[in-house]
C-alpha cells in the first residue's frame, strides 16, 4: 500500500524538516485522534526517547489529540516496547512513541501501536493519512481531550519485564555491563537487572538530549566490549536508543548479534519442552543461523527486513520467535513486539539455569563470514533498477558459485543502500562487498 508519510516504522525524518515539524505533528495527532474517536471515546498513551526534540513533538501531538477529543497519558522517556505493553495495560485505544530508534539525535520519528500493543495495520495508517488532507477542526470545548502524566509508568514496566524471567531464578552472582545508548531505557534498564539481583555496571545512561546513540549502544558496541574486559564482567548488554534492539558481548569481548541471540533462545525453548515449531529470520539473517535452526528440527523462513515483516510472518504461521541480526528480537510468548530487555532476559535465563557462560551457549551456531557496507545516497532509490549494479551483482554471485549470498536493499528508515555479501571464504566476501559498494557509489551517489 502506497503511503505518503508512513514508512516501515512510522513517520521519520530530520527535525525541522517535513514531516518532523511541530505543525505536522499537531496535524498528525489530530488526524490519528479523529480516526480513533470515530470508534467512540478514545484515549492514548504516549512516550518518547531522550532526544531534545521529543519535548517539541510531544507538546504538538498532545495538542492535536486534544483537539480531536482524545485524552493522553504522558509516560515520559520510556522504551518503545514499554509503550506497547502499557497501551494494553491501560486499555488505551492506541500508543504513540516519539523516537527515531538507532538514528542520531537530529532525527526523530512518530510511530503508533494499536490497542493490542502491535503496530497499526496498513489500513489504519492509510485512514490517518486521508485525514491529514482535511482541514483541522477543533472539538467542542466540553469534549476536548485531557492530558495527565502517569507517574508510575516506569515501575509498571519494570515489573512486567521481571515477570518474563523464570520464577525461582535470579541474577545474583552475575556481573553485567549495561549500555543503554543514552536512550529511553537509561532508567528502567538498569533497574530490571539490579532488582533481579545482578551487579550492574552502567554506561550510556547519562542522556543530555543530544548524545543518544552517539558512539554507544547496539550500533556502536566498541565501548561495551572494552568495558566488559575492563570490569571482568560475565556479559555485556547493549540497547539502541528506544530499546527495541539488543546486542550482547561475551566475557572475552566478542559481539553476540541478534541471529545468535535468537538461536540461543530457540534452543532454550526446546530444552524446556516448548513447541515453537519454527523461527522467522530475514533476508539479512546469517546462513549459519538458518543451518543451526534447521539442525534443531525447526522450520526457518526469511521475511523482508523490518520487524513489521517478521511480525507478519510470525502471526501468519502461529509462531512465537523471530527477529533480525541487528538485534530486533521478537518473543511473542512474552510480549507483542521486539523488546530488548525481555530478549536479554531470555538469554540470561539459561545462563543461570545451566551455569553455562555466554561463550558456551553461543557455540551451537557457526556464523558464515558476512560483510555489510552502507552506501549513503542522495535519496531513497531501488539499486536493482541500475544496469551496472545488476551486472555487478550477477558477477559476484558467479564468483560465490552457490556457496554464498548477495543482497542489495535500500534502508527503510535512512537514505542508504545496504550492500551485503555472505559466503564461506571471508577474503572473497570482503572483496566482493567492497567492489559492489564502489559500484553502487559510482552509479547512485
Amino acid at each position: 500500500m502506497s503511503r505518503k508519510y508512513f514508512g516501515t516504522d512510522g513517520v521519520r525524518g530530520r527535525v525541522g524538516e517535513t514531516p518532523i515539524t511541530p505543525e505536522f505533528a499537531l496535524k498528525l495527532g489530530w488526524a490519528a485522534g479523529k480516526v480513533l474517536a470515530s470508534q467512540g471515546r478514545a484515549s492514548v498513551v504516549m512516550g518518547k526517547d531522550t532526544r531534545l526534540s521529543g519535548y517539541l513533538l510531544e507538546s504538538a501531538l498532545e495538542a492535536g489529540l486534544s483537539a480531536a477529543g482524545v485524552s493522553v497519558r504522558l509516560l515520559g522517556p520510556m522504551p518503545t516496547p514499554a509503550i506497547a505493553h502499557l497501551t494494553r495495560a491501560f486499555h488505551a485505544s492506541a500508543g504513540i512513541v516519539i523516537s527515531a530508534s538507532h538514528n542520531p539525535y537530529y532525527d526523530n520519528g512518530i510511530k503508533f501501536f494499536g490497542a493490542n500493543g502491535k503496530k497499526l495495520a496498513d489500513e489504519v495508517e492509510a485512514e490517518i493519512e486521508a485525514w491529514l488532507e482535511k482541514p483541522l477542526t477543533i472539538d467542542a470545548p466540553d469534549t476536548l481531550g485531557k492530558a495527565t502524566r502517569q507517574e508510575d509508568a516506569q515501575g509498571r514496566y519494570i515489573e512486567f519485564c521481571k515477570s518474563t524471567f523464570p520464577y525461582g531464578l535470579d541474577l545474583s552472582g552475575l556481573k553485567i555491563v549495561l549500555d543503554c545508548a543514552h536512550g529511553a531505557a537509561y532508567q528502567v534498564g538498569p533497574a530490571v537487572f539490579i532488582e533481579l539481583g545482578a551487579e550492574v555496571v552502567k554506561i550510556g545512561c547519562a542522556p543530555d538530549g543530544l548524545n543518544i546513540n552517539r558512539d554507544c549502544g547496539s550500533t556502536h558496541p566498541e565501548g561495551l566490549q572494552r568495558a566488559v574486559l575492563e570490569h571482568g564482567a560475565d556479559i555485556g548488554i547493549a540497547f539502541d536508543g528506544d530499546s527495541d534492539r539488543v546486542l550482547m558481548v561475551d566475557a572475552s569481548g566478542e559481539i553476540v548479534d541478534g541471529d545468535e541471540i535468537i538461536t540461543m533462545i530457540a534452543r532454550e525453548r526446546l530444552s524446556q519442552g516448548q513447541d515453537i515449531r519454527g523461527v522467522v529470520g530475514t533476508l539479512m539473517s546469517n546462513l549459519g543461523m538458518e543451518i543451526a535452526i534447521r539442525e534443531m528440527g525447526l522450520e526457518f523462513v526469511r521475511a523482508r527486513v523490518g520487524d513489521r515483516y517478521v511480525m507478519a510472518e510470525l502471526e501468519g504461521r502461529g509462531w512465537t520467535l523471530g527477529g533480525e541480526a541487528s538485534g530486533h528480537v521478537v518473543c511473542l510468548d512474552k510480549t507483542t513486539t521486539g523488546d530488548a530487555i525481555v530478549a536479554a532476559l531470555q538469554v540470561l535465563a539459561p545462563m543461570v539455569r545451566t551455569g553455562a557462560s555466554l561463550q558456551e551457549l553461543r557455540r551451537g551456531m557457526n556464523k558464515f563470514p558476512q560483510i555489510m557496507i552502507n552506501v549513503r545516497v542522495a535519496k531513497k532509490c531501488d539499486p536493482q533498477a541500475d544496469p551496472a549494479i545488476v551486472a555487478a551483482v550477477l558477477a559476484a554471485e558467479e564468483q560465490l558459485a552457490g556457496r554464498g549470498r548477495v543482497l542489495l536493499r535500500p534502508s527503510g528508515t535512512e537514505p542508504l543502500i545496504r550492500v551485503m555479501v555472505e559466503g564461506e571464504d571471508g577474503a572473497l566476501v570482503q572483496g566482493l562487498a567492497e567492489s559492489l559498494a564502489e559500484t553502487v557509489r559510482k552509479a547512485l551517489v
